[in-house]
């Protein structure tokens, strides 16, 4: 599996404390090793992000991610639960 990036997200991520973003390395590795792992609550979304999927990373942030090709994952934006879905 590939894992890859959009701007948008490498934007947001750059922003993220870094506390927060070793909080998202350690995910991105429970998600590579074990995708349904209960940690990650991985769902799928509707409404504004349609077909895409959600990864909690903390009990606030949240990774949003384009997963249709399975060779490919695609992180598209990360934020709080309200910055994203609000």
């Amino acid at each position: 599996m590939q894992i890859s990036s959009s701007r948008n997200f490498d934007k947001q991520f750059r922003k993220l404390p870094k506390k927060i973003r070793e909080q998202f390395a350690q995910r991105l590795q429970l998600f590579q090793s074990e995708p349904g792992h209960a940690q990650l609550n991985l769902h799928k979304l509707s409404g504004k992000y349609e077909n895409l999927w959600s990864i909690n990373i903390t009990g606030d942030l949240r990774a949003i991610l384009d997963k249709n090709d399975p060779s490919v994952i695609l992180f598209v934006a990360i934020g709080s639960h309200s910055d994203l879905y609000g």
